[in-house]
């Protein structure tokens, strides 16, 4: 028997943020950090374009299952306080029937160093373990990505792997770290 989807919350709250669906008005809010050379330079592809953006958007409108391999969790960070979209976060359903999930996170640069990233993400890495059965979190990224680093290891991450020119990004080869966590090694 095929168990049920598991569908995700709408939205998840922190101290400072609010991680939610992205809705069509968010379209401009999300391309403003999208479209930068400095945002895409780490995610071996070129920046988004607007029409880019409002696919992806568009693609989610109707909710996310939980079930499948390549299932996708892509939620705006915005700050409590105040109104529009800061960054986002993302957790990919990589192996269903191992219970692995890929995080991912972009932080605008204009609100980089306030520790959003590491909030949202820390929120999401909770979810995916105590809502979601998943058993473990990883990320991906590149190693001259200091910021990600940082990130990684604050969420109590462990480096796994360190891969040497695996991916091409235009001209450059990028090296990648692996780092992760299981969810009975996970301390929120």
């Amino acid at each position: 028997m095929k168990a049920e989807p598991r569908h995700v919350p709408a939205t998840v709250t922190t101290e400072r943020l609010v991680l939610r669906p992205f809705t069509p008005g968010d379209v401009d809010d999300r391309y403003a950090y999208q479209s930068l050379p400095e945002v895409a330079r780490y995610l071996y592809r070129a920046p988004l374009t607007r029409e880019g953006c409002a696919e992806s958007i568009a693609a989610r409108a109707g909710g996310t299952a939980w079930e499948a391999d390549g299932d996708v969790l892509l939620l705006a960070v915005c700050r409590a306080d105040e109104p529009g979209v800061v960054g986002e976060v993302v957790l990919t359903l990589s192996n269903a029937a191992a219970r692995q999930a890929e995080i991912g996170w972009v932080v605008h640069p204009r609100y980089a160093g306030r520790g959003y990233a590491t909030e949202a993400a820390r929120a999401l890495v909770a979810l995916a373990f105590d809502r979601l059965g998943v058993h473990r979190v990883f990320a991906r990224l590149d190693v001259l990505n200091t910021a990600s680093v940082r990130v990684c290891e604050r969420l109590g991450m462990r480096r796994e792997a360190h891969l040497i020119d695996n991916d091409l990004d235009g001209d450059r080869w990028g090296s990648e770290y692996v780092y992760a966590v299981l969810d009975h090694e996970w301390v929120n």
